[in-house]
């Protein structure tokens, strides 16, 4: 099947052949003629589907008979709601990228970064507005955007949106649109609260699944490392020196471990960049152009922070700290072994972490492959190390009145 097959018209078809894609996907073969029939929509998909095209390419060709209205008169038609801010700016790239021969506006709104150019972007009016929720919600309280005459919502990343606590915003921000809109939920999984939310705001939905949620490449060579919680560094540092090679993704759960792991790699010559949701907008922007221009070779992230990001030829992805949720450690190695190519995950995993292993290799199907031969093997009888504080009970001392305010006191009242 051709893009020509999906009835797109010329100027987006000539759009979508220059930025080089010959052929759709699976699920844009599966997902565009249903959304131009404006129906809702539930897609399960990962990353590196093409999902963005996806919902972009039939948005821009409903739009396209009315894309000359005076700028001044443009009303947001379509809203695409992300979860960070880096989904929010790649999804805006790849709407302008796809809109290039039409006169349609698109303009994307995110935290992190001052408000006030936005409103001025708004204020000349825009088609397509692509939003993460907080920031969407503060430009409407302050009547910059109005949501009278969305014609399309889309929830991407719908499954990380509830994981953030954003489940009152996207209703709130439901709401706030047209009853008769097309709502589109893009989902990297379907757990049970996106069901719950997909019933309560989406009408007789069609359903797309494509690939299951559990497959991992057959690229991918997983490998697990059982080792004690405080020599991981030194392990990790071993495999960096020794076996580990080319351009890697280390994921740790907390900001304060990337930033303890940066500085040790910091200090033993690497050249490594950060991304976590404390850092500015700019500073994690940056991070990420120094490492896909290969100005670093190692990118430390969190996984909100690493969510959905596009970086191709990924030699290696090194699961510093696992997962307990198993379906993030699909998204974690999926960013390797893309478009044919080989790739490794490395996985280091302490007497704690061992039940999340049980739980990835029952989701996955697949026996992670132990490597046994390193410098720093786990005792197997390690026992889980459970902090316990020692102090017990409140730090003040009991009764502590004065005397004198013991004794009654003839109250005013």
């Amino acid at each position: 099947m051709s893009f020509k097959d999906l009835k797109l018209n010329r100027p987006i078809l000539r759009a979508v052949a220059e930025a080089g894609y010959d052929n759709p996907t699976l699920v844009q073969e599966k997902t565009i003629p249903i959304i131009l029939e404006k129906k809702d929509m539930i897609v399960s998909a990962q990353t590196g589907t093409g999902k963005t095209a996806s919902f972009a390419l039939p948005i821009l060709q409903s739009l396209f008979d009315r894309q000359d209205a005076p700028k001044k008169g443009k009303q947001v038609k379509a809203l695409i709601v992300s979860p960070t801010r880096e989904l929010a700016s790649q999804i805006s790239d790849n709407f302008n990228k796809y809109s290039t021969y039409t006169n349609l506006r698109t303009a994307v709104v995110y935290g992190g970064i001052s408000i006030e150019p936005q409103k001025e972007v708004l204020k000349k009016g825009v088609d397509i507005l692509i939003a993460t929720p907080g920031r969407l919600l503060d430009l409407h309280k302050q009547d910059i955007v109005n949501l009278d005459y969305v014609e399309t919502l889309v929830l991407d990343e719908a499954d990380l949106m509830l994981d953030m606590g954003f489940i009152d915003d996207v209703k709130k921000i439901e709401r706030l649109c047209t009853k008769e809109k097309q709502i589109l939920l893009f989902s990297a999984t379907i757990p049970y609260k996106v069901e719950q939310l997909a019933n309560s705001i989406l009408n007789n939905p069609e359903r797309v699944e494509v690939a299951q949620n559990a497959s991992t490449s057959k690229n991918v060579n997983q490998l697990l490392y059982f080792v004690p919680k405080r020599n991981k560094i030194e392990l990790c540092l071993h495999l960096l020196r020794n076996t580990i090679k080319g351009h890697i993704i280390i994921f740790r759960r907390t900001k304060f471990g990337v930033e303890k792991l940066e500085q040790t790699l910091l200090k033993n010559g690497y050249k490594v960049e950060s991304i976590h949701g404390d850092k500015s907008q700019t500073a994690r922007q940056d991070a990420l152009s120094k490492f896909k221009n290969r100005d670093a070779n190692i990118l430390i992230a969190t996984d909100v922070a690493a969510r959905g990001i596009d970086i191709n030829d990924l030699d290696a992805v090194i699961n510093f700290d696992l997962p307990n949720i198993p379906e993030t450690y699909v998204h974690r190695i999926g960013r390797t072994a893309r478009a044919g190519n080989k790739g490794v995950a490395y996985s280091l995993c302490s007497a704690d972490e061992k039940t999340y292993v049980q739980t990835i290799q029952q989701l996955i199907q697949v026996q992670l492959d132990v490597i046994e031969e390193h410098p720093y093997p786990l005792d197997p009888k390690a026992k889980p190390i459970v902090h316990k504080s020692k102090k017990t009970g409140s730090k003040h001392k009991k009764g502590r009145k004065s005397e004198a305010s013991k004794k009654k006191k003839k109250r005013w009242y």
